[in-house]
């Protein structure tokens, strides 16, 4: 999905994705137009889009990484924008990698897709008939808790399901697709229940094994470790500049959980896509439903798949207040992460520039 608010107050923390059966890619383009072709869709964003930095790389099958960079890593210091090998925090991006881990629960028989989240977790959903797959498909009916949460005091992982299970829900279990982090949230405990361990724990010795530069902020940690960017955005958490865009590199990184809290590298992210069976993708791309934001879009099981101009791609996007990701491969297994230090104010140019790096 295109932008959304996970902060009601700051109307800043966004998450996207998209969807829909993905068909072959199309042939790989010259080199040198490529190199053009991308170079100049950053520089667009960083000029005519007031972004400060933006980046994106690309990782071939073979493991050819090609890497592409526009402006700067923090504003009045004239330092070059980062590589592939740094830090940021890719919100909604984190989605597919729990819904990956959930799907491998699924295949060692510990979850079944279409069973009651309340049969791994009684009383979690307050006896509501909500399956796995609703869940992870977005489909559950529950409403989004970060319009809900008081930045000042936002509590921690069972104050904000509380507030979701309190607040109307959007809909009956399987009747529309909403996007909503609480699902997510919802996904994080799931884990953590059918392992015993937290789903930080779990993804670490599982799926997050082959993308060594990501981890989990800790409690109370609000940097972000080793080479990174700094972000700028309005913050939920800075009262004293409220509706202002500000430095935003600092941010309470272990709230955003399950649904968007994961620190990882443009390179660690095109190896998860990468390392992600095509078979796995495509089962939960199966009963993908149309998702609205971005148009075109179908969303499965933490995958959307879009449609760009030489055909799909599976992906996800996500936003925190000063950063805007999309991440996501082909069918011929090209993968290719984008962000952006900033909130674009449209997301046109953002979609076109990640598409010069498959069509």
């Amino acid at each position: 999905m295109t932008k959304r608010l996970l902060a009601a107050a700051a109307a800043a923390i966004v998450l996207l994705g998209a969807a829909s059966p993905a068909l072959a890619a199309a042939e790989p383009k010259p080199a040198d137009n490529a190199k053009q072709t991308v170079q100049a869709g950053l520089d667009r964003l960083t000029t005519q889009g007031g972004m400060a930095g933006a980046v994106l790389s690309v990782r071939e099958p073979d493991g050819r990484v090609r890497t592409w960079t526009s402006g700067t890593a923090e504003r009045g210091t004239g330092k070059p924008m980062v590589g592939a090998d740094a830090h940021f925090r890719i919100a909604s991006v984190t989605k597919p990698i729990i819904a990956a881990e959930v799907m491998r629960l699924v295949q060692q028989g510990k979850i079944e897709l279409d069973a009651p989240v309340e049969k791994y977790a009684p009383g979690l959903l307050d006896g509501r008939p909500i399956t796995v797959r609703q869940i992870l498909g977005q489909t559950s009916g529950l409403p989004e808790y970060w319009t809900l949460i008081n930045p000042a005091k936002p509590g921690g992982e069972a104050d904000f399901l509380r507030l979701a299970l309190d607040a109307k829900p959007v809909g009956e279990p399987g009747q529309k697709w909403f996007y909503s982090n609480t699902n997510y949230l919802v996904a994080g405990m799931l884990i953590e229940k059918v392992t015993g361990k937290d789903f930080r724990t779990v993804t670490r010795e599982d799926v997050l094994k082959p993308m060594t530069h990501s981890y989990w902020p800790r409690q109370g940690e609000m940097g972000i470790r080793g080479e990174h960017t700094h972000t700028y955005g309005v913050n939920p958490f800075d009262p004293k500049h409220k509706g202002q865009v500000v430095d935003t590199t600092l941010e309470p990184g272990y709230l955003f959980g399950a649904s968007g809290g994961l620190v990882s590298t443009p390179d660690d992210l095109n190896r998860f896509w990468q390392k992600l069976p095509t078979a796995t993708i495509k089962t939960m791309m199966a009963g993908a439903v149309p998702a609205y934001d971005p148009p075109g879009s179908r969303y499965g099981l933490g995958v959307y798949s879009y449609r760009l101009a030489c055909g799909p791609v599976w992906m996800h996007d996500g936003g925190l207040p000063g950063v805007r990701v999309l991440s996501g491969r082909d069918r011929s297994g090209r993968a290719a992460t984008l962000y952006v230090t900033g909130t674009p104010k449209s997301d046109k140019e953002l979609f076109a520039t990640f598409g010069t790096a498959f069509c």
